[in-house]
């Protein structure tokens, strides 16, 4: 059986690990070297490095920080933000990524993923959506979720992963820091549509949530989250004991 896996999230702004609630009121954390050397040996499975105001701030994503982080990493890193071009998706792989996570840039360029998957092999392109419901949709949100691109959202993702992408983040901004639980009306909807790996992103407070996430929707491949990682509130060695408890498959 497959394992589920953990991966913390780090959002990096001016070289430092921010976080907010629903996009909004950041806060500084940590260095993004520090967690990843902790998130390591912690024993998670996979870690995501997110240069946050990268795409916004129309620029190219921080390299120094990057290579860095990567130095500190001996599991899958997955990295994203500013990610425009193919130049891009090269200089972070030659930055120690192993995956890179296109948003904003494939809203943009719409053939970017299909280049990028030709090239790099679809185990490489990573598929993150900003969503949030506005009149009743699932819309795709830009830049950081600060700009409604009008995309309905089920409908985007499977283009992109028709194109080649090999797996989707979906980022909910809408339990994003909230700590109430997962989007499992958002996420459900997702892997109905698609047949890739599904990691969630956005909500996750406690331990339970991670349980009831991987129970109530066992097509979900990961638990994304940052905040509870980051300030100690959930351990991970603890969350993957009661994951196996609770009979879901987790790498211990």
């Amino acid at each position: 059986m497959i394992t589920k896996r953990i991966i913390p999230c780090l959002d990096v702004k001016n070289g430092r690990v921010v976080k907010g609630v629903n996009f909004q009121g950041l806060s500084d954390v940590s260095s993004p070297v520090e967690l990843a050397r902790f998130y390591t040996e912690q024993g998670a499975d996979e870690l995501v490095f997110y240069d946050i105001t990268a795409s916004a701030e129309g620029r190219e994503l921080f390299t120094d920080i990057l290579c860095e982080t990567a130095r500190q990493v001996f599991i899958p890193l997955t990295v994203g933000g500013g990610i425009n071009t193919l130049q891009d998706f090269d200089r972070v792989l030659k930055c120690g990524a192993d995956k890179v996570s296109v948003n904003s840039g494939a809203i943009g360029n719409p053939s970017l993923i299909g280049e990028a998957a030709k090239l790099y092999g679809d185990q490489c392109v990573v598929l993150s959506v900003d969503v949030k419901r506005v009149d009743g949709q699932f819309r795709v949100f830009a830049k950081g979720g600060r700009e409604d691109t009008g995309m309905e959202a089920i409908a985007w993702i499977k283009k992109c992963l028709d194109a080649g992408a090999g797996e989707v983040v979906v980022n909910s901004i809408d339990t994003d820091g909230v700590k109430q639980g997962f989007d499992l009306a958002m996420l459900e909807a997702v892997c109905n549509a698609v047949s890739v790996p599904v990691i969630a992103s956005g909500g996750a407070g406690c331990i339970d949530d991670f349980i009831t996430l991987f129970h109530r929707l066992p097509k979900v491949d990961a638990g994304l989250a940052a905040s509870i990682f980051h300030f100690g509130e959930v351990a991970i060695p603890d969350l993957k004991k009661q994951m196996a408890q609770a009979g879901i498959p987790a790498r211990l």
